[in-house]
């Protein structure tokens, strides 16, 4: 009893008063520990037990999993199915815990074969996790194939698959199952709409956003972030203050994702006043995620010695700064050119607030060093680095050789960029950019030639406009939008505008 209520320490009295105590009494305590994750008494309890049964080893491996000792809790996994003592599916749940958390595809191919021969499939909790680590694992087909098995299909698991091909980008696969789905709920409907905002497709996020509202399903915390994400995204100011009205409107408390997600939104659209007024309104300011936000905005905004001010007050306010707020701190010292503080603030990272300095960390610095045309430095802290160089870093350098045209260096990044995503255009075309700006036509050619072997795109960059509460999306040429023609024929009537002012200034100069 005492277990079941999380009173540790007075089942643990009556436990050691006990004059029998028996395989019941064992598992009772041992299951107290192991919901409160209290993993090194827990396994203490069972290597004391004068006999165990399957719901022991089956409490450890759950307690080992959810605890993240994913290997101890595989370990233990094995050795009970050695064992002749039979299982049962809470048997797979740890060890199934262990195959989403960690996203071992070997592991889950192997528990999924274990799980079919020992008759489990059925079972929709077992089957229902094994899609969502196939899911995890990136392995959408294999998902899909057991998703199409399965005879009985509830919610979680639609909701598990459509989230799935939307985080690996497939959204045309992700909105047709939505489609089919018998039911949907808030989360179903935030599943979706994050996958658009993930993949860049924001406008498309906000169409499907009010199709949620038509439907009368009531949005939750997640629902309002990732729309407010997306009006940041495409900018569109009218969007983001109708989801500020709902929010007011219905009374909805926001969590510290909701607000941060408010003064992001307003900043990214050009409003910082009523990002730094939504921050100052907020009583309860002891997350680090609203501190970050704030700073990031300022310093989206040019303002980096305000970052710097608000990060002195958070300190002083006693919100522990995270890694998150060291990216966006420095970022900001880089944006405004405050490269002696930006480097203060990397140093202290590690001797005033006990957190090692990452590759995002190493990105930042190097581009705060590059900026500024301090490479002597700069590549003594890339060859010095406790860490490999990862895609960030690379992209830094590529895109601080570019500003100050150091082939060179430029040349070593956007090799070592195209080796870790031969598939992504940003290197080839950031390279491409660097030899048109020192008129190496020749090498420009042959950084095209070598996206076309590849076959390598550059993806299409879009412009956005927002009319009468609608967001367009406009490429360089388009030709497909189905407004093109009213589009070219005001063009033209502006540029006929320009070339009037134009004659009319140079008229105006001559007298």
């Amino acid at each position: 009893m005492y277990s079941s209520c999380g009173d540790l320490i007075g089942a643990r009295k009556v436990f050691d008063n006990m004059g029998v105590r028996n395989l019941y009494s064992f598992n009772n305590m041992l299951s107290g520990y192991a919901k409160l994750g209290m993993v090194k008494p827990a396994r203490q309890l069972f290597d004391q037990m004068p006999e165990r049964d399957v719901v022991s080893w089956n409490t450890m491996v759950i307690a080992y999993a959810r605890s993240g000792f994913f290997e101890e809790a595989t370990k233990f996994y094995k050795e009970l199915r050695g064992l002749c003592i039979g299982y049962n599916e809470f048997s797979f749940a740890g060890v199934l815990t262990v195959c989403v958390k960690s996203r071992e595809l070997q592991l889950t191919r192997q528990v999924h074969n274990q799980v079919f021969v020992s008759g489990f499939l059925s079972n929709l909790v077992i089957s229902s996790s094994v899609v969502d680590a196939y899911v995890k694992c990136g392995m959408m087909g294999e998902a899909r194939k057991l998703f199409d098995e399965m005879k009985v299909r509830d919610i979680i698991v639609w909701t598990t698959l459509v989230s799935g091909f939307a985080q690996w980008g497939d959204m045309e696969s992700a909105n047709d199952l939505f489609d089919k789905m018998p039911e949907k709920n808030p989360v179903s409907w935030t599943a979706l709409i994050s996958g658009y905002v993930r993949n860049g497709m924001g406008d498309t996020a906000l169409e499907l956003f009010t199709r949620m509202m038509v439907s009368r399903v009531r949005p939750d915390q997640f629902t309002f972030s990732n729309c407010l994400c997306a009006c940041a995204s495409v900018a569109s100011l009218t969007h983001g203050k109708q989801i500020h009205a709902c929010l007011i409107r219905t009374n909805f408390m926001p969590n510290t994702i909701v607000i941060s997600s408010l003064i992001d939104m307003y900043s990214k659209c050009g409003n910082l006043k009523v990002s730094k007024l939504i921050f100052y309104l907020t009583s309860n300011k002891q997350d680090p995620v609203l501190w970050n936000t704030m700073i990031s905005a300022l310093a989206q905004h040019g303002h980096g010695e305000e970052a710097m001010k608000m990060f002195d007050d958070m300190v002083k306010q006693g919100v522990k700064p995270d890694r998150t707020t060291f990216v966006v701190i420095i970022n900001a010292c880089s944006h405004s050119g405050l490269v002696a503080e930006g480097l203060r603030y990397f140093k202290s990272m590690s001797s005033d607030h006990d957190i090692a300095p990452d590759q995002q960390h190493y990105a930042c610095l190097i581009d705060l060093l590059g900026r500024a045309g301090r490479f002597d430095m700069l590549m003594n802290h890339l060859e010095n680095m406790p860490c490999n160089p990862d895609k960030r870093i690379w992209n830094a350098l590529l895109g601080v050789s570019r500003i100050h045209g150091n082939i060179e260096l430029g040349k070593k990044a956007a090799e070592q960029l195209i080796e870790l995503e031969p598939q992504s255009s940003a290197a080839y075309v950031l390279l491409s950019s660097i030899y048109g700006t020192l008129g190496k036509w020749e090498s420009v050619e042959k950084v095209r030639h070598l996206m076309s072997k590849r076959q390598v795109r550059k993806e299409v960059a879009l412009s956005w406009i927002e009319l009468e509460n609608k967001v367009h999306a406009f490429t360089v040429s388009d030709s497909l939008h189905p407004l093109k023609e009213a589009i070219y024929l005001a063009l033209d009537q502006l540029a006929d505008q320009m070339d009037e002012d134009v004659s009319l200034l140079e008229f105006e100069n001559r007298c």
